[in-house]
Formats: C-alpha cells, sequence, structure tokens
C-alpha cells in the first residue's frame, strides 16, 4: 500500500513527469536525425545563399573580439578572457538565424546516413557539405574585402581586428589541424544539445563557442574570415591562406564533428534504434 499522504499518481501528474524528464538520448537522435533528412531535402539554392549569408555574418566575432580589444587598455587583467566573448558573436547571430554553417552540418546530416546507409543519399549530403562550405568561404571573402576595400570600421578597430587575427599567420599546419578537431566536436555538439533542450539555445551557442575561443582552437569558417582579412591587409597570401589555414582547420572540424561526434552519437543509441 502506498504510504500516508501518498497515493497513485494521477494521469495529469503522469504527463507532468513525462514533460519535466529529460529527453532520452535515442529521442535527442532522432530530432537531430530528421532536421538532417529536412536539411538534405533542401533546394540547391536555399543552401547556398544561407551559407553566403553565414560566411558574412560569421564576420561579427571578429569586430566584436577587435572591438572589446581594442577598448580595454592594455595590460588589464583577464583582457584577453573578455575580449574572446565577442568571438561568439557571429556563432550566435548564425546559428540562432538558422544561416547555413558548415560545421553545424557535420552531424546533422551524417546522422541519416548512418541511421540508413545508401550512396544516393551520401552523395547528396556531399553535394550539401560542397555548396554550404563553398558558400561560407565565398560569404567570408566578401565581408573580408569589403571591410577592408572600403573602410567599413574606422582605422583603429581594423588594426585590432587584425591584431586578433595575426597569431594565424605564425601557425603550422599540423598545429591548425590539431586545434581545429576539439572546435569541431564543440560545435557539433551544438546541434545535439539544442536538440536535448527546449529552451537556453542562446546559452549553449555561446558556452559551447566561447569554449572554442579560450581554449584557441580553430573553427574553419570563423578563422577563413580572419585569414581573409590578414590577406586583404597584405599580411599573407592567398596560397598561404587557402593551403596553411583554412585546409588544415577543414580536415580538422571534419574530424571532430563527423569522425568523433557524430560516430559516438549513434554508438550510444545503435542498439536501441
Amino acid at each position: 500500500m502506498p504510504a500516508e499522504g501518498q497515493g497513485a499518481m494521477s494521469g495529469a501528474e503522469h504527463e507532468e513527469v513525462d514533460e519535466l524528464a529529460a529527453p532520452r538520448a535515442r529521442i535527442i537522435y532522432e530530432v537531430v536525425r530528421r532536421q538532417g533528412d529536412e536539411e538534405l531535402r533542401r533546394p540547391p539554392g536555399s543552401l547556398f545563399w544561407s551559407g553566403v549569408a553565414g560566411g558574412i555574418t560569421i564576420m561579427a566575432s571578429v569586430i566584436a573580439e577587435g572591438a572589446l580589444r581594442e577598448n580595454i587598455p592594455p595590460g588589464t587583467p583577464l583582457r584577453q578572457v573578455i575580449s574572446d566573448l565577442g568571438y561568439t558573436l557571429g556563432f550566435l547571430m548564425v546559428i540562432l538565424g538558422r544561416m547555413q554553417l558548415f560545421t553545424e552540418q557535420t552531424i546533422v546530416t551524417i546522422l541519416p546516413n548512418m541511421a540508413a546507409p545508401d550512396w544516393a543519399k551520401l552523395l547528396v549530403t556531399a553535394r550539401l557539405w560542397a555548396i554550404v562550405f563553398a558558400a561560407n568561404m565565398l560569404g567570408a571573402f566578401a565581408s573580408a574585402g569589403i571591410n577592408v576595400g572600403l573602410h567599413l570600421v574606422d582605422e583603429p578597430l581594423m588594426r585590432s581586428m587584425l591584431d586578433v587575427a595575426a597569431p594565424l599567420a605564425t601557425k603550422g599546419f599540423a598545429p591548425m589541424l590539431l586545434q581545429a578537431i576539439p572546435a569541431g566536436f564543440l560545435i557539433a555538439s551544438v546541434a545535439w544539445i539544442r536538440a536535448g533542450t527546449s529552451s537556453g539555445e542562446f546559452w549553449v551557442v555561446l558556452v559551447l563557442t566561447y569554449a572554442i575561443a579560450i581554449g584557441g582552437f580553430a573553427h574553419v569558417v570563423a578563422g577563413s574570415a580572419e585569414a581573409f582579412l590578414l590577406f586583404f591587409a597584405g599580411k599573407v597570401s592567398l596560397l598561404h591562406v587557402a593551403g596553411g589555414l583554412i585546409l588544415p582547420s577543414l580536415i580538422g572540424n571534419v574530424i571532430g564533428g563527423t569522425g568523433l561526434f557524430a560516430l559516438l552519437s549513434h554508438a550510444q543509441v545503435r542498439q536501441e534504434i
């Protein structure tokens, strides 16, 4: 018999328990997989222009980080930690604005392939990746060129933005690749965590992208915005940007997002589905 003061829960109480309970991994997996299916069905033109918008918008991260750096006096305690908060702005605008960001697609579109492997679906996924990546690069390239060529920001802020980007010029291929793996993992986790919560998207994106900034990790789209700024300012060659900065970041992000996070996400529910 139930203890004194306790009785069998009513139907309404059972419904309340179901509402308050955290969703199981299998449910989150299915939500993300369906999102992937929806992305794979989108027209190429929609993907392209959404990707261009994402590439242009990600420049907000460099502008905000540079602005914070410019307005915090050198020698101020935690100056770098505070200015790194600016890095999150572009990601918040792109992800919450539902624009296409290449690394966020690594888990969303790969799960349908893992759930039901199919060559035709794999080809569609490869097409989506190619369109979104090219569009992101085009948007970041255009945004960097416009900012430098048309002087959309004042000279002190531009110098600060170039200071933010400057460390990229000294990094080698292997360090860039290795630093891109954690970034790919963190960005891929955004889609998974957002699917498991009905609120707090802002904080999920902010915290995970801030971790990329303070960890010194390399994200291919945000990093390309910085690299293109350096190119238009005459600091690095386009060949170095493409082969020494973007390529290793791309490889590392794919390894971290698809090779690690997507595989682990699938593995934990594989026997249940």
